[in-house]
């Protein structure tokens, strides 16, 4: 009886230490987070200028605030995607991934950076970056930055490591290059599924303010979720904002990893 207590003890301790250490590999090994809220109070209050230096479409420490991202577009339903941002009036947040998808989809590129939305970096082949020595993390993101730029004019400033892993290495190869980290609060893992209905009551779950929301608009149960999201979100009293004007008046600082506080 002593023994099998004790076993199973001993199982559930290695249970909980097991997923410690997945919590630490998916929240960036140990790498200090900078909330939304901390990036406006460090930038302080006087500053009325957003990330670019323009005046502030909103204030996220008097609004509620979320920011809409997705991850690994464009693809086929990203025009479909904009058409309900563009009728929605929300700015959302694409983190692109390059092959396959920004050399496959140049034009859909442009038009998320000509409708106003924030264009980011998920790297080139979706490689977890810590399993990466500098030069090929460096070639990950270095080749969508040049992607990017060559169809848009200009370079991304923010990237998302793929599955949210990062690491001292990840991070200096990122400031290197001129990019801050982003990662989140709300997932609806749509990876995992195509029904719209259960994505759309798991982002709904979990949305707080300041929060960054995780979705991807390459899966067929994605994009249909998304317009009763957003109405569901907008009846709550959240207003959509990119994840610049999150951060604003603080600048998102290369290298650095940002993450909303867990509700």
């Amino acid at each position: 009886m002593f023994r099998s207590r004790l076993g199973r003890r001993r199982g559930t301790a290695a249970v909980v230490l097991a997923a410690a250490s997945l919590m630490l590999t998916l929240g960036g090994c140990g790498v200090d987070r900078i909330t939304p809220r901390d990036a406006r109070d460090e930038a302080g209050t006087d500053d009325k200028a957003g990330a670019g230096g323009s005046a502030r479409r909103v204030d996220c420490a008097e609004v509620k605030c979320i920011a809409l991202t997705f991850d690994a577009g464009p693809a086929k339903d990203t025009p479909r995607l904009l058409d309900i941002l563009k009728e929605k009036q929300v700015p959302a947040t694409f983190f692109l991934l390059g092959k396959k998808h920004v050399d496959r989809y140049p034009q859909v590129v442009k038009r998320i950076a000509d409708e106003g939305h924030e264009v980011a970096n998920h790297t080139w082949s979706h490689r977890i970056l810590t399993g990466l020595d500098k030069a090929e993390v460096r070639e990950e993101l270095a080749l969508t930055q040049t992607a990017v730029e060559k169809i848009t004019g200009t370079k991304p400033t923010l990237m998302r490591p793929p599955q949210g892993r990062t690491d001292d290495t990840v991070s200096e190869v990122s400031k290197e290059l001129g990019l801050a980290q982003i990662l989140w609060s709300v997932t609806a893992k749509d990876y995992s599924t195509n029904d719209s209905a259960l994505i759309r009551q798991r982002v709904l779950d979990q949305a707080g303010r300041d929060g960054i929301i995780l979705l991807h608009d390459i899966y067929d149960g994605t994009v249909p979720a998304v317009p009763s999201i957003i109405d569901e979100l907008k009846n709550r009293g959240f207003t959509f904002v990119t994840v610049p004007e999150l951060l604003a008046p603080g600048k998102a600082e290369p290298g650095a990893v940002y993450a909303p506080e867990a509700e």
